[in-house]
Parts: C-alpha cells; sequence; structure tokens
C-alpha cells in the first residue's frame, strides 16, 4: 500500500488554499445566491454549485467546451454549467433523479401561465377532497370526517411495500393520489413535469414522515398535513425562478438515461473536454431507498422488477444491489484492492459475522472498484486529448471499520488506465456516524493525455 499512502500523504489542498471556503462547516452548504433551479429539488449531501465552478475556471472550460457528469444525480454540474452558458451533458441510471435532472434544466416554461394552470388544478383538487369529506389544510385536524377517513385511497399491497414502513400516513397519501389524479386529468404538457417535480420535493418532509441525517429513516408520523398547499409552495418557487433563467435557456444541456459504466453506447468518441461528478461510495448506503417515496408515488418504480432493474444498472456500491456481475475482472490483477477485500473478509471471521449482506462485504469491495476501473475505461472513448476531471469521493469504513481509502484506490485504476493523476485535492474532513472515525472527501483530479 505504500502508493496509495505516498498519494495521500502528498496530496493538494487547492480549494482550502485557494480562501473560497470560510470554514470546514461550510464548504458542503449551497450559497443562496446559487438556489434558483438547484433548489428545485436537491439529494442530501448533494455536492454545491460553487464546487463546479471552481473546477470549471481551474480547468480553464468555457463556452467552446462540452462538461460531462457521468454520476449526474439531481444534475448540480449540468445545472451549473447551463447557468454559465457551458455545454453540458450528464449520465443518470436512476429513473427519479433522471427526470428530476432533465426538468432542472428545463427553463422554457411561462412562469406566470404556470402559476395560473397550478392553481386551476389545486382548485380541482381541493373541490375533489372537500366531496370526499376532507379538507387539505383543516383548522382542527382532528374534526377531518369519520367516514371520509374510513375510505382512503391507497396503493396496491405490492406496490406498498416497496415504501420505507410508515414513510408516508395513510391520509397525505390519499391527498397525495387525488393531486395526481387531478393533474393527470387536467394535464398541460408545457407544466406537468415541473409540477411533478415540486411535488417531488414536497413529499420527503413536508409531506412524507422521512428525515436525513445523512442516511434516510423514518421519523414521527403526520397523522395530517397539507399536501396541495405544499405542493404550490414548491410551484411558485420554480416560477420565480424561472422568471431569471429563461433568458439564459439557449446552452445545449441534456441528461441521458444510462448506466455510467457503458458511456459510449450513449455518447459520441471524442466529444468531452472535462469531468466533474460525485461517484457513489463503497458502503451501505442503498441509494435507491433515499429516492424511494418520491420514485413510487411518481410511478418511477411499479414494482420489485422495476426496483431490481434499477440496481442492475447502478455501480455495485452496497450489499442490496449486487447482483450477477463480472465488475471485479476489472481490478482482478489490482494488488492494493484485492489486499483490502481480503483484509474485510479476514475481519469478519474473526469477529463471527455470518449474515448475508456481512459475508457480501469484501465482494461488494471488488465489484465497487472494478465498476469505477470499467467506468473509467469506457469514459477514454469519449474524451478529447488533454480531457481534464474531477472526481469527488470520499474514505469509507463501512465494514467492519476497515478504512477503504477510496480517491487513492481511485486514482491508482485511473493512472493503470493510462490517465495522468494531477493530484487529489481535500475537500473537507467528516466524521463517520457510526464509529466517530475521521474520514477525508476528496477530489481526484486527472487528465487525460489521448
Amino acid at each position: 500500500m505504500k502508493h496509495t499512502e505516498a498519494l495521500l500523504t502528498t496530496s493538494m489542498t487547492y480549494l482550502h488554499k485557494s480562501g473560497h471556503y470560510k470554514s470546514r462547516g461550510d464548504v458542503n452548504k449551497i450559497d443562496d445566491q446559487d438556489r434558483p433551479a438547484h433548489d428545485w429539488y436537491r439529494f442530501v449531501l448533494s455536492f454545491p454549485p460553487h464546487l463546479v465552478r471552481e473546477y470549471l475556471k481551474r480547468f480553464g472550460i468555457n463556452s467552446r467546451h462540452r462538461v460531462l457528469d457521468p454520476f449526474c444525480g439531481a444534475g448540480t454540474t449540468i445545472v451549473e454549467c447551463k447557468k454559465l452558458g457551458i455545454p453540458a451533458v450528464g449520465i443518470e441510471a436512476n429513473p427519479l433523479a433522471h427526470f428530476v435532472a432533465q426538468v432542472k434544466i428545463d427553463w422554457s416554461p411561462d412562469p406566470d401561465e404556470l402559476i395560473q394552470h397550478s392553481e386551476y388544478v389545486a382548485e380541482r383538487a381541493r373541490a375533489q377532497l372537500e366531496a370526499d369529506g376532507i379538507e387539505d389544510d383543516p383548522l382542527f385536524p382532528s374534526m377531518q370526517r369519520a367516514d371520509a377517513i374510513r375510505n382512503l385511497r391507497t396503493l396496491e399491497p405490492d406496490v406498498m411495500h416497496l415504501l420505507l414502513k410508515n414513510s408516508i400516513s395513510p391520509l397525505p397519501l390519499h391527498k397525495v393520489l387525488v393531486l395526481l389524479d387531478t393533474l393527470k386529468t387536467y394535464a398541460d404538457q408545457r407544466f406537468e413535469r415541473h409540477q411533478r417535480l415540486a411535488l417531488a420535493k414536497a413529499l420527503p418532509n413536508a409531506i412524507g414522515n422521512l428525515h436525513f441525517g445523512p442516511e434516510v429513516g423514518v421519523g414521527p408520523a403526520k397523522p395530517d398535513t397539507p399536501v396541495i398547499a405544499a405542493w404550490l409552495e414548491g410551484v411558485a418557487a420554480i416560477a420565480r425562478d424561472l422568471r431569471h433563467l429563461r433568458h439564459l435557456n439557449h446552452t445545449e444541456a441534456m441528461i441521458c438515461h444510462a448506466d455510467a459504466r457503458s458511456i459510449g453506447d450513449v455518447l459520441e468518441p471524442a466529444s468531452i473536454d472535462a469531468v466533474i461528478t460525485s461517484p457513489p461510495y463503497p458502503n451501505e448506503k442503498d441509494y435507491t431507498r433515499t429516492t424511494r417515496l418520491e420514485s413510487v408515488l411518481l410511478g418511477f418504480i411499479r414494482s420489485k422488477s422495476d426496483l431490481r432493474a434499477l440496481k442492475h444498472h447502478l455501480i455495485r456500491s452496497n450489499t442490496r444491489n449486487v447482483y450477477t456481475s463480472d465488475d471485479d475482472q476489472w481490478i482482478a490483477h489490482h494488488p492494493h484492492i484485492q489486499h483490502l477485500a481480503d483484509v474485510i473478509e479476514s475481519r469478519r471471521r474473526e469477529l463471527g459475522k455470518t449474515s448475508g449482506f456481512e459475508r457480501l462485504y469484501a465482494r461488494v469491495t471488488r465489484l465497487y472498484f472494478g465498476g469505477m476501473a470499467r467506468h473509467l475505461a469506457q469514459l477514454r472513448t469519449v474524451l478529447r486529448p488533454g480531457a481534464q476531471l474531477a472526481y469527488v469521493v470520499g474514505d469509507q469504513a463501512s465494514y467492519f471499520r476497515v478504512m477503504i481509502q477510496t480517491g487513492a484506490l481511485l486514482a491508482d485504476i485511473a493512472r493503470q488506465l493510462g490517465y495522468d493523476l494531477v493530484g487529489i485535492d481535500l475537500f473537507r474532513t467528516r466524521i463517520a456516524t457510526a464509529t466517530r472515525m475521521q474520514l477525508r472527501e476528496e477530489i481526484v483530479v486527472l487528465r487525460w493525455p489521448g
């Protein structure tokens, strides 16, 4: 592991040297001036827009270039590039995240007409609820008609089982289903996606019972809560931003629904000048759980087979998405990763851990880095000579407290695939929730020589 340790020892600290960040606590926060479009929907722990700007500036990227985010999530890189007039493309395998990112780069709707249509939909949805004997925002929630509450709409049992248990209470769920039906009945294709995005943002916290800290969990149940009002608030925020963004709606920006390990299938050769991204980290975080409520209620996941198909197209970063795969062949001869997996398996045996998930820890480690190697190998075909890359990754110690130095290992894989390692920048340090260990979050900076 000497080379890996050397990478960490000689890490650059460009972000901190630049003086742009006031404190370690503020480094991952989104600035108020960055909220338009970005704040329409954000994943917990998404990297901030100012990080994108920092690397666009460092790489010398302008409107003559094209930027890629192969793990684009909610689209932070693509949105920021569009704001700056820089052509960009994102790759995302999760259908809910793909939808979110697509809508966040669509600044074409007329904001006044969006509000007008949404208020009409709200009026019709409230009328339907009142016909059912239910108020959206009652002065006294306990006064909702008992007979109405006994006849609430719900999901089919098989669909309901896809949700985290108690992630949404029965009465708010009924209201959401009424609103969705009303949106479908009075759909206007000019506004439908933005209206659905506003609902997606409201679902986890304002309507549902979820909390993030940083893992997704179920908090105290809300027996009743305003649904239409929460949705309209999100629509109003989108409309407010559109008034300032519509004049910037001319820069090329697109999001492809695809697997980051098969980039050559969707992008043309030698078409990318820079990559700014944050792939999954190797840990026990099931990224599909974070968006499960929105994914199910908005119809992106309708069955266990849909969920399984989604996980097949994700990097194998946790034991809940380990399926038949040969990604580990890509790192079969990488001694550091093989040693790391062996250490994790030895620790499991020492501790006498025998659960199915724990038996997979070593396998996941190999599959994760194998998948990232496969991604980096494919990526070479779409990069122009001299392309510059920034990968935001984090150390992990989820597997029996064995330290996984993700950035250093990813840098080593990239070097073996022909990339030049420019450096590893320290983004921030954080404390692991379970172990209280201090972990580094870093940006691996690469260059493709061509």
